[in-house]
């Protein structure tokens, strides 16, 4: 009996075989969860919140945050596999049915009496070799090639939204990334893509804007709503009466004091408005040019007055997050000081207008010159659509971000999978002993991923994974599945590319999860609640 009884006899302990199997019944009933929603032809799920408000989703990183997971084991799979997408943007679904997959035929294994030691020594091995495989199968990209650039971003949105509106969203996020991608900077900064959600039109109407978009607009009916050749200023300036800092008290004896005092915080006020009307009106006047300012602080009415008089818009309270955009997005300088202000603080657009839904407001920043920043406006009927798009968007912009950081794409479809199944059953032969059989458990196993893309497409699992391996064999090629005809193709031809960061880290990461839970031989938990699987 375990020794955790003597210190509480309420634990409840699951020892060897019971623990394992475990283990083993939360993996598989993980992986039997999100198999469907594998590839472009995969089902959707549907999420009822206690509130009742519905999701309709088949991205995995969504389904395992939001659905309840009660099981230990279980919740530690949908962990690893959500911190996958924190670290690469996808492949979360597959890595939870790869281990599900490891771990069922490691079970018929220690069925069968093999010690689960010699499986995940077999594992470790198989690992090892599944990466030296991988590094073979990259195909290197010298060169920013906008074409396999595409490619990544099809693959990666047809799985997560259907075809059109997958296609729509290829173009807007390649082109999202390549603008605000700088040679001479290592990493792409995603933050610097603004996500804008529009409850607005239909699904496909999303679109990218080579700017920025605002959420909110002028806050003075006198000021103009559309503008074109517009200098931008942007500044973390107070344009309104504010109280002071310090608990002061001020005495005055008659009225005429007192409104000596007001007048005198005005005029503070009033003199920095007046430095920006001056400017206004040096870059401005004999031209046809507009003036904008976007303060992040307060513009109170009587400032908004003066500025309105003068024929300058402002917007008040801007985001934080936006001042850097504007200033990649429009050029010039964030100013938190209107002393020395000159024409080269300014930023450019050469057209800005206000669109009005709703009780909301947005502001839209156009035809920038170099545009280090943009933003992706997403329309869509509904709350659930948009947020659908959102999440595959993100996805999108994070896989073309892996490819270009990464410098090479790996065929997708299936074709690495297929690989490493075929190069471990051929070096097998030389693995000493009982470990083998760990190895060969590993080659079955990650079979399962062009078996699943092949049954949520509507054909024959193993008679498909046969063809595959038919022509591979005639071939010498990387050949994955084509999911419309169920026959063997070409994935580089047919334009499925996947992120090398996301096999590799799926590869690596099932593996070491799936040994984790093989060598778990007692489960404790201490207090009243089941451990039965």
């Amino acid at each position: 009996m375990s020794a955790i009884k003597t210190l509480n006899p309420k634990a409840e302990v699951a020892r060897a075989a019971q623990a394992i199997q475990l283990n083993i019944g939360a993996a598989i009933g993980l992986q039997s969860v999100l198999a469907t929603n594998l590839g472009p032809k995969g089902t959707m799920k549907m999420l009822v919140s206690g509130a009742g408000d519905i999701k309709i989703t088949k991205d995995g990183l969504m389904l395992l945050n939001e659905m309840q997971i009660q099981h230990p084991t279980a919740a530690l799979i949908a962990r690893a596999a959500t911190a996958q997408d924190e670290v690469t943007g996808d492949g979360t679904t597959s890595n939870v049915i790869l281990i599900g997959e490891m771990l069922k035929q490691a079970e018929r294994r220690i069925d069968e009496g093999l010690h689960p030691r010699i499986v995940a020594d077999g594992i470790e091995i198989a690992k090892t070799e599944a990466l030296k495989v991988l590094e073979t199968m990259k195909v290197a990209q010298n060169k920013v090639d906008r074409a396999m650039l595409l490619k990544v971003a099809q693959t990666s949105l047809r799985t997560k939204i259907h075809r059109k509106l997958a296609d729509v969203l290829t173009d807007i996020v390649t082109d999202a990334v390549l603008a605000i991608h700088s040679i001479d900077k290592q990493s792409i900064d995603l933050y610097m893509v603004e996500i804008m959600m529009m409850m607005h039109r239909s699904d496909t109407d999303t679109k990218l804007v080579k700017g920025l978009v605002l959420d909110h607009g002028a806050r003075h009916p006198n000021m103009p709503r559309e503008m074109r050749d517009v200098y931008i200023l942007t500044c973390n300036i107070s344009l309104e009466y504010e109280k002071t800092e310090v608990n002061a008290g001020f005495f005055y004896k008659t009225a005429e004091e007192r409104e000596k005092l007001v007048k005198a915080e005005r005029e503070f006020i009033d003199r920095r408005v007046e430095k920006i009307i001056a400017l206004k009106k040096k870059v401005c006047d004999g031209t046809d040019k507009n003036f904008i300012v976007i303060n992040q602080k307060g513009i109170d009415p009587m400032s908004l007055d003066m500025l309105a008089a003068e024929g300058i818009v402002g917007l008040r309270r801007a985001k934080r997050r936006n001042m850097e955009r504007i200033t990649l997005s429009c050029g010039g300088d964030a100013m938190n000081s209107l002393d020395d202000l000159e024409e080269s603080n300014l930023g450019f657009a050469g057209h800005i207008y206000e669109h009005v839904l709703g009780e909301q407001k947005f502001t839209f920043l156009e035809e920038v010159k170099n545009p280090k920043s943009v933003s992706i406006l997403i329309k869509g009927p509904n709350k659930h659509t948009l947020n659908q798009i959102k999440d595959a968007v993100r996805d999108g912009l994070r896989a073309v971000k892996n490819a270009i950081e990464d410098a090479c794409v790996v065929p997708g479809a299936g074709a690495v999978e297929l690989a490493v199944h075929n190069h471990l059953m051929g070096m097998i032969k030389s693995v000493k002993g009982k470990a083998r059989l760990g190895v060969e458990a590993y080659a079955d196993a990650i079979l399962i991923i062009p078996k699943t893309l092949a049954k949520n497409s509507g054909f024959d699992a193993q008679e498909t994974v046969v063809k595959m391996q038919e022509q591979a064999e005639a071939t010498g090629e990387n050949v994955g599945l084509d999911i419309d005809t169920g026959e063997a193709c070409l994935p580089l031809e047919s334009g499925v590319v996947d992120n090398y960061l996301v096999k590799r880290n799926m590869i690596h990461s099932s593996s070491v999860i799936a040994n984790n839970l093989l060598l778990v031989d007692e489960v404790m938990r201490a207090g009243m609640s089941s451990l039965k699987g």
